[in-house]
Order: structure tokens, then C-alpha cells, then sequence
């Protein structure tokens, strides 16, 4: 034991031990059986909305990362060890898109949570054939993380989470199950709805600027002519955005998809020469 906390203080300096003085303080414990709500700590908005449709009433969501951030990049703090320290479940993108969440899970102390891979019943796309080095950029080897972004995954993504409430609280499985096949018709609902407009489009094929947008365009039958990122997670040249001008024209392209956090210099750029419209999601 010893060890394990001498490693952990090296690893995480000052900062593990400001986390054992909150908890020392705080009290370190968990929901107990007697409390009517589950206490779950999700890494993304998006997980810890599907959370609180599957538990509704049943259950106390937050989240770490915040609305609009860049979730691969996430700084630690002790407060968030501090606030999983206290939670029954945790639930995690996985595919290594939160590799930040289990050193909060380990600094939190919590020996009683429950961590969800929520990827786990995901088929993963774009998992990259032969060997990953750093001239492929930003590339999980897993496959691409953005799974939630078809709607069909949420559904898997609620009978997973179900799953795991169920067992943290017996005594309303079958509640965590209605909520979470009701939550998956919607998701099926909308996305047939959304698909079959997007299918009248004249054109449907689009630019995004981060390779994150695989599985709504696979969900949604559009195509992404190219990233304006040359390879993930590198900003383009001056080169790489003309390539992108002459295609743009050459396709009559209309759209740019993009995170709020990347810069927005190259979609002014491609908006200056080509008129493209970027839409922010």
C-alpha cells in the first residue's frame, strides 16, 4: 500500500495530495443503498444527457468535460477527483478518447464505482489498419471515438447505461430498461426523419474540419469530400486549404461541419475564396 501511494504521489505530485485532504475533509464516501438517487459522473455532456433520460428521477448526473470543449484534452483537477470520489457510477467515451477519465477515477479513491465503457457495444469505424505512429496524426487505434453522433448508437449507448444502473439499484431495473428502449425508439425516430431529408438534398456532400463526423454521415447517407486538416489533429497549409478551394468549386460543396473549438482562420479563408457556409455544432 505504501508503494502504490508513493507511486501515486509521484505521478500526480501535489495534486493527489491536495485530493486526500478534500477527501479526508469531505468524507469520502459513497451513495449508500438507503438513498433514493444514484449519483453518476459522465465524461461528456453527451453520455450524461442519455444518463438522465435513462434514470430520470432515479438518478443525479454531472459531467466533466464541458459543453463545446475540446474532450481530448481535458486538465485534471482535483475537484473532479473529489466529485467522482463521491459518485456510484462513472461512464466513460472509451476508445481512448478519455484516457484523462481514469486518472480521476484513480485519484478519486473510490473503490465502490462502477465504470461504463460505453463503447462497448459500438461497432467502431475507421479503425486503422496495420501500425499507428505519429505520422498519422491524431489516430485512435481503436477506432474512431465520435460514436454518439448516430443517433442509432445512442440507443446502445441507453441499454448500456440501463444495464448498469440496473445493477447499482435492483430494486428499479426494469424502470432504468423502459426508459432506456423508450430513449433508443426516439433516437431511431429522429434519425430516420433527419436521413430522409437530408436524402433531397441536391448535394450532399460536405467539408468538416476534424475528422470526428463518420458516423452521422454514416447514419445520414452524406459524404465528406475532406478534412481541413490534412491529417487529424494537425492544421492545415496554405497548400493543403487551395486543394480544398479547387474542390469546394469543383463539387459545388456548400457546407463546412466544425467543432466550436477549433480556430476559425481556415473556414475564413475557404469562405472568402468559395463562399462556403461553416455551421458550428
Amino acid at each position: 500500500m505504501r508503494n502504490l501511494l508513493r507511486h501515486r504521489l509521484r505521478r500526480l505530485g501535489a495534486t493527489s495530495a491536495i485530493v486526500g485532504l478534500l477527501l479526508a475533509l469531505s468524507g469520502n464516501t459513497t451513495a449508500t443503498a438507503g438513498e433514493s438517487r444514484l449519483r453518476v459522473i459522465a465524461s461528456t455532456t453527451d453520455l450524461g444527457s442519455i444518463a438522465a433520460a435513462v434514470g430520470g428521477d432515479r438518478v443525479e448526473v454531472a459531467t466533466i468535460a464541458r459543453p463545446g470543449s475540446d474532450v481530448h484534452r481535458v486538465e485534471v483537477l482535483p475537484s473532479y477527483m473529489v466529485r467522482v470520489a463521491r459518485a456510484d457510477v462513472y461512464l466513460k467515451v472509451g476508445l481512448a478518447l478519455d484516457a484523462w477519465a481514469d486518472q480521476i477515477i484513480d485519484g478519486s479513491r473510490n473503490t465502490k464505482i462502477t465504470v461504463v465503457d460505453c463503447s462497448r457495444p459500438i461497432t467502431p469505424l475507421d479503425r486503422p489498419a496495420g501500425r499507428v505512429d505519429g505520422r498519422a496524426g491524431d489516430v485512435h487505434p481503436d477506432g474512431n471515438p465520435h460514436y454518439w453522433l448516430d443517433p442509432r448508437n445512442g440507443a446502445l449507448v441507453a441499454q448500456e447505461i440501463a444495464s448498469a444502473l440496473g445493477k447499482r439499484d435492483p430494486a428499479h431495473a426494469a424502470e432504468f430498461t423502459t426508459r432506456a428502449e423508450a430513449f433508443g425508439a426516439e433516437c431511431r425516430a429522429r434519425h430516420q426523419a433527419v436521413a430522409t431529408r437530408l436524402a433531397a438534398l441536391p448535394v450532399r456532400e460536405i467539408l468538416t474540419y476534424h475528422s470526428s463526423w463518420v458516423y452521422l454521415v454514416a447514419a445520414t447517407g452524406l459524404t465528406v469530400g475532406a478534412t481541413v486538416e490534412p491529417v487529424p489533429g494537425i492544421p492545415p497549409t496554405g497548400a493543403h486549404l487551395q486543394k480544398l478551394v479547387d474542390l469546394v468549386k469543383a463539387r459545388g460543396i456548400r457546407v463546412l461541419l466544425q467543432e466550436p473549438y477549433f480556430p476559425d482562420d481556415a473556414a475564413a479563408f475557404l469562405a472568402r475564396q468559395t463562399g462556403l457556409r461553416t455551421v458550428k455544432v
